[in-house]
């Protein structure tokens, strides 16, 4: 099945679904200015969320758009259930926060007033660093209106605090940011894309980072100081992607295609570290985390790598979860929940890696490291 044809079956299943669910909420009425929260130490004041469905929780909820997860067995194994995170639970988000001694960061769509003074995940599905990859799912709220959202959340804050207390609490929070794999999934390898015949892979990746800088530099205009960036993973072993082979082997082109997109953000980081006074950024290598993983997934307790929890037809991959599906029951042992996304136990995974590790899965510090500067 070619990839135009795996996209539309999945919008055509959507089609036919209402979908609807709650979104978790779960901030309090402390945060930006307060050093606890139920207990916990509080590493830094808030966290805030920027990316795709990777790490969105919630905020396509209410778009006219097909990419959504706010059914069940999505949330299978969330307290709150179908929240609208693409996870049979905790997203690599979640875990960090928890980490970070913050509780859950609230949707945007779901947030205000006090709910906000943790942080606020502004990250969409679909959504992408270019305003137009993602189109085919409709609705979606691409990098650059997920900044002018926190724009928005930065004017009740400074009303709230005040313009001199809302600034000094903010320099301090960690801004994370996960997005480019839809630049590649849902614009670039899409046939109904002009991208792939007007640039070669580097070229492309050169054309991300040219608006990536600029958006990033506009976060730390608006105040960011402390950056998160993750990178892209082994796109090519998704079972998405090994639908598409008979054999249902990891795509070479595919994988080698994202490297130079990689290797831009790190040179990117450094560029930015020089020029932007003040700034901290901390690079996580998904790739390198993913590799690790699936080639010693036994040592992780993964049994099974090459397919999906839930999902249809080879791989599990051809058309994503679909509603009230039943997924598979040893969740623990999948690395992937369904056609593109991991599962909660290697997204707690790579998120403690991401808080924790060594240089070799990020870089040059890590989140512990910088949320201590």
């Amino acid at each position: 099945m070619q990839m135009a044809d795996l996209r539309f079956s999945w919008l055509w299943v959507a089609l036919l679904v209402v979908l609807s669910g709650a979104v978790l909420s779960k901030g309090q009425d402390e945060g930006v200015v307060a050093p606890e929260a139920g207990g916990r130490r509080e590493m830094v004041p808030a966290m805030f969320i920027f990316g795709d469905s990777l790490i969105d929780n919630g905020n396509n909820n209410n778009l006219a758009s097909l990419a959504k997860a706010n059914y069940y067995p999505y949330g299978i194994d969330f307290k709150a259930g179908p929240t609208g995170r693409f996870s049979n639970g905790y997203t690599m988000v979640d875990e960090i926060a928890e980490l970070l001694g913050l509780p859950l960061i609230p949707a945007f769509s779901e947030s205000s007033g006090d709910q906000m003074l943790h942080g606020v995940n502004y990250a969409s599905a679909a959504a992408g660093i270019l305003d137009i990859t993602g189109r085919n799912f409709v609705g979606r709220i691409p990098f650059n209106q997920q900044i002018q959202n926190f724009e928005n959340t930065l004017d009740q804050l400074t009303n709230n605090l005040g313009a001199v207390d809302a600034a000094q609490s903010l320099a301090r929070c960690i801004y994370f940011v996960g997005m480019g794999s839809n630049d590649y999934l849902n614009n670039y390898l899409m046939p109904n894309y002009p991208t792939r015949n007007q640039y070669d892979g580097q070229q492309y990746a050169d054309l991300l980072i040219q608006q990536y800088n600029g958006q990033l530099t506009k976060l730390y205009n608006l105040g960011a100081r402390k950056f998160v960036l993750a990178g892209l993973g082994l796109m090519g072993c998704i079972p998405s992607i090994l639908s598409q082979s008979t054999a249902g082997v990891c795509s070479e082109e595919v994988n080698k295609l994202v490297l130079p997109f990689n290797a831009n953000i790190k040179t990117m980081i450094n560029n930015l570290s020089t020029n932007l006074p003040g700034s901290k950024f901390v690079f996580i290598d998904i790739h390198n985390m993913i590799q690790d993983i699936l080639s010693n997934a036994r040592l992780y307790g993964f049994s099974v790598v090459n397919r999906g929890c839930c999902g249809i037809g080879r791989n599990r991959g051809q058309i994503t979860c679909l509603p009230f599906q039943t997924p598979c029951a040893n969740r623990d042992q999948y690395v992937f929940w369904d056609a593109f996304h991991p599962t909660e136990a290697v997204n707690i995974l790579m998120g403690r890696k991401a808080f924790n590790g060594n240089q070799e899965v990020v870089y040059p510090i890590n989140i512990q490291q910088l949320a201590s500067l």
